[in-house]
């Protein structure tokens, strides 16, 4: 570890441990309901059990707002809370009704720190492999990456049974996917919530560069969905991947992909339902959202590039070759 983020674990700590001492003395503080969840750490420091205490505290900071493409989320939508700090930590979390994903129901899933859900087992790469994958793997990417190095952060998830968070999860569906008649009965949110800093007081105030995304699982009358979205997301140094993938690669689509992170700050001007920063699927049984040749095109923000248009070329003559007549020396792009 460097010394420079010793440092940084040195100031979390002096931060956590004001803090936990300006709680005993006020009395105030209130232990949230961990009685739901399975955590599981990877790094079992004096230091970061600390830190996993004051995760269930209910603490008061300055508000910032949330994007409104966002469903409720944090302390008072009264969801799970994880604290995050270079634990590449996950939480196992078991549905009350099971999720179809293109053709397979799961009845549980893992949150993993690094903006990735997986159903068969935590996932806490730090650096996202570039999908298709064609591995034995269900993943959805919201935005997969090395969270945990970049500062403070916290995750959030809870599962919907009932109520309005139903009932907007309804709406939006029946906008994204008309003629369905759509009405949710289930949804399962996840917000992750990262800040450039070390210290807990501008983590809570939100003063530094932040990267804050999320998603949302639905399902009813045999459909299931997500929705991924996007809010300000800074520009990093690690590769980053939004998007999904499923066992073998059978279906998979590329939001965004890069080496580094320094796109990101885009993907909440993006989107494939006309609303900026929201991303919509349908994701029951793998032939929802084929359009000619878009669930293996990859990505939305990289078409530009020249070598993924060469890739989107080869594929497509490799898959319709009367459509695509064309030989490597043909694959040139050249931009206005």
């Amino acid at each position: 570890m460097s010394s420079s983020l010793v440092l940084h674990h040195l100031l979390v700590f002096a931060s956590v441990l004001a803090l936990l001492m300006a709680q005993t003395k006020t009395g105030s503080s209130t232990m949230e309901n961990t009685s739901q969840v399975t955590e599981v750490q990877s790094d079992t420091t004096r230091l970061d059990t600390i830190l996993m205490t004051t995760s269930v505290y209910t603490t008061t900071a300055t508000a910032w707002a949330a994007p409104a493409i966002f469903y409720p989320f944090g302390s008072s939508a009264g969801d799970i809370e994880h604290l995050e700090f270079d634990n590449d930590s996950f939480q196992y979390v078991d549905f009350s009704a099971p999720f179809t994903y293109f053709g397979r129901k799961y009845s549980s899933i893992y949150v993993n720190y690094n903006g990735l859900l997986t159903f068969n087992q935590s996932l806490t790469e730090s650096h996202p492999e570039p999908f298709p994958t064609y591995g034995n793997e269900d993943y959805i990417a919201t935005l997969w990456t090395d969270l945990d190095d970049i500062g403070i952060g916290k995750y959030w998830y809870q599962e919907y049974t009932n109520g309005s968070v139903l009932d907007r999860a309804t709406q939006d569906i029946n906008q994204y996917f008309p003629n369905k008649g759509f009405t949710a009965t289930w949804v399962f949110v996840v917000t992750w919530d990262y800040v450039l800093t070390w210290d807990m007081n501008a983590y809570g105030r939100h003063s530094d560069p932040a990267i804050t995304f999320q998603v949302v699982l639905i399902s009813g009358g045999g459909f299931s969905f997500i929705l991924m979205n996007y809010g300000d997301c800074a520009a990093i140094s690690y590769p980053v991947e939004a998007g999904y993938d499923t066992i073998n690669s059978t279906d998979y689509y590329v939001i965004h992909y890069h080496s580094n992170g320094s796109s990101i700050p885009n993907l909440k001007n993006t989107t494939n339902v006309n609303v900026p920063g929201r991303w919509a699927f349908l994701v029951n049984n793998g032939t929802e959202n084929v359009i000619g040749l878009q669930m293996k095109l990859g990505s939305y923000l990289d078409l530009t590039q020249t070598q993924n248009i060469e890739s989107v070329l080869q594929l497509g003559a490799s898959r319709f070759p009367s459509t695509f007549p064309i030989g490597k020396e043909e694959l040139t792009y050249h931009s206005s």
